[in-house]
């Protein structure tokens, strides 16, 4: 593509140099113009009046300049009129031929570079000036025409074998993943040694695709390969092929496999494939369209590499699901690796990596962090310990702590403190009612992430949050469990008509929730009695924009009425189970919630004092649901709770 943000500062540097050759041009005719060592200078009439008082004692005429040397030797300038001899012009001023006689005059011939260089220079210097201007013209018209012909090259980044990386990457850097590793090692033998298969007959993967979340480190980890099999790596987004003109996108897919052919040993990483390898026939913008090329191409090089070639291929993204089956086919990218997120192991591992050139704290606990940070990409991470050095830093801190890593956890997650926005008294005992019911709710049910902070200090568009985290990592869920959050996600809603008598709007947000969740047992996970295990709905999604867009109904009317019906009964039950629960305990709801107005802010160990010291119920976390349980598991939801009051 023409940079056209390049061209001024070009006609800017050449119009400076066409100035400069100017100025130097010219010092040089001043120079030869003007001597170094420049003599007094005197009129001919002084001149005149000088020869009659008998102080002249030598006159040399060089062309029109006079050199007059006096009685004391010493020598002055002067000037005669052109055309005209010395003698006549002093006759002429009234000096008598007697006096001129005692004075030696002598003619000598204009000799040096200024007598022929002066007019040369005169007349040559202006075509010089026009002809370089036309030049630099020329010379930019070039420079646009060749960029039209590298309209079609692909501008790939080159990292690895040169040494040309500032931070190299190994899989040292890369924490956790371990099986990610360990499928990758083996395309770094390939690298190194691939005599050593091709010799056995084996067929090395021609390409690798790295499927994850935002965050995982897909790009980390592709960039950590090339480095350790010591091979160029070509890096491109899958955007940079598509542009506005057909046939570019397929052009500079070709540029790139021939750049990476001719390095030999070498790794090309696409990143972002779904770009440009999403599913063909769309229906939006035709079979031919830009997109559709360049994945035709993509498909044809990857297929058209020689049995020995050491070329291997590396795509990143986060949907493969929407990728074209032809891409994803034995031949093409024919080894899959998915990056989960990191385990508690794996967050504390990637936490002690970001922190290595951190001032710590001798008293922080990474694996504190690490245990409050559920479902966190590495990315989020090392976002979180920037957050925490950047407020330490503003504190005039020299060292972070482990209240600074605490409060960017919130930070990330909800938001900086809104100090600004100040709830009045009633909003405040509202607020903080509402989350109070959310805590003791979820402190009184089983298989809920235990409470470790209850706070109505607002952040983000939040004016209070009950922070859950989970004990344990969980992978699987049951109907169970999923109901009892049930309870908990209207334990906000409950406080405020058990309390107050009637509901805020701050409860809109737990209801949308609730409705979802409940909506997702009965369509998704198939846990209904009445309506069975069975998925109802089917989502379509316009591709090319990669968004979900509508659901299609593959269910009559009649199942519509009853999924409607089952969502109500659920959610009703759940509101019925967490009023109940909260009016047999109004005396620990209001004591919790006197502290958290005062403090506004409660911490798991206060608490978990707070429950211990109420003498209503015992802390044993065995109150029963009233929502009957169905014994089955189903998927993973986040882990992380917000109950927010907007």
């Amino acid at each position: 593509m023409i940079n056209t943000k390049k061209q001024p500062k070009k006609l800017f540097k050449n119009i400076i140099f066409i100035l400069l050759t100017f100025l130097f041009i010219s010092a040089i005719f001043t120079l030869i113009a003007r001597p170094f060592e420049d003599k007094p200078v005197i009129s001919l009439t002084q001149l005149a009046e000088k020869v009659e008082q008998g102080q002249i004692k030598e006159i040399v005429v060089i062309g029109d300049k006079l050199i007059i040397t006096n009685v004391d030797n010493q020598e002055v300038e002067s000037r005669k009129e052109t055309g005209i001899g010395i003698m006549d012009s002093l006759i002429n001023l009234e000096v008598s031929p007697e006096e001129l006689r005692g004075i030696s005059i002598k003619a000598k011939e204009q000799r040096g570079v200024g007598v022929w260089l002066g007019p040369l220079l005169i007349l040559l210097l202006p075509l010089l000036l026009f002809g370089l201007f036309f030049f630099m013209i020329f010379r930019q018209a070039k420079s646009g025409a060749m960029q039209a012909f590298n309209f079609t090259k692909i501008k790939a980044r080159l990292f690895g074998a040169d040494g040309n990386v500032k931070e190299k990457v190994s899989f040292k850097d890369v924490a956790g993943l371990k099986e990610a590793k360990e499928e990758l090692q083996e395309v770094v033998d390939f690298l190194k040694n691939p005599k050593k298969y091709l010799e056995m007959g084996a067929k090395i993967p021609r390409g690798v695709l790295l499927m994850g979340a935002p965050g995982t480190g897909k790009t980390l980890l592709a960039r950590a390969v090339a480095n350790e099999a010591k091979v160029p790596f070509f890096s491109v987004s899958g955007s940079e092929f598509v542009e506005m003109f057909v046939g570019v996108g397929s052009a500079r897919v070709k540029d790139l496999f021939s750049m990476a052919k001719k390095a030999g040993k070498s790794i090309v990483f696409i990143d972002e494939l779904d770009a440009i390898g999403r599913v063909r026939g769309s229906g939006i913008g035709g079979g031919h369209d830009e997109r559709e090329q360049t994945l035709n191409q993509i498909l044809v090089e990857m297929d058209g590499f020689e049995r020995d070639s050491a070329t291997l291929v590396f795509g990143a993204t986060n949907r493969p699901d929407v990728l074209d089956p032809a891409l994803l086919r034995p031949g093409r990218f024919d080894r899959r690796i998915i990056l989960d997120l990191p385990d508690i192991e794996g967050r504390q591992a990637i936490l002690e990596i970001h922190c290595r050139r951190k001032p710590l704290a001798l008293d922080i606990n990474l694996k504190e962090i690490a245990e409050r940070t559920p479902g966190f990409s590495g990315a989020d991470l090392a976002n979180l310990v920037n957050e925490a050095t950047l407020l330490a830093a503003r504190k005039n801190k020299k060292k972070v702590f482990q209240e600074e890593m605490f409060e960017s956890i919130e930070r990330v997650l909800l938001g900086p403190e809104r100090k600004s926005h100040i709830l009045s008294q009633k909003e405040k005992e509202i607020a903080a009612y509402h989350e109070t019911g959310h805590a003791i709710t979820a402190s009184l049910l089983p298989g809920v992430d235990p409470v470790r902070k209850i706070s109505i200090i607002a952040r983000g568009n939040a004016a209070g949050y009950t922070l859950k985290l989970p004990a344990k990592e969980v992978k699987l869920k049951t109907h169970s469990s999923f109901l009892n959050e049930l309870v908990v996600l209207l334990g906000g809603y409950s406080a405020e008509k058990l309390i107050f008598g009637e509901v805020t709007t701050g409860a809109s947000n737990d209801l949308e929730q609730a409705s979802n969740l409940a909506r997702k047992l009965i369509k998704q996970f198939g846990m209904s009695k009445k309506l069975g295990p069975v998925v109802y709905g089917e989502k379509e999604e316009l591709v090319f924009l990669g968004r979900e867009i509508s659901e299609q109904r593959n269910y009559s009317e009649e199942i519509a009425a009853k999924i409607d019906k089952e969502i109500t009964q659920l959610i009703s039950q759940a509101e019925k189970t967490s009023y109940n629960l909260l009016k047999k305990n109004r005396k620990l709801l209001n004591k919790i919630t006197k502290v958290l107005i005062e403090k506004e802010t409660i911490e798991r160990q206060e608490f978990e004092k707070l429950l211990k010291g109420t003498k209503d119920i015992p802390f044993n976390r065995k109150t029963k649901s009233s929502l009957k349980p169905l014994k089955k598991e189903s998927l993973k939801i986040k882990n992380f709770k917000v109950r927010s009051i907007k």
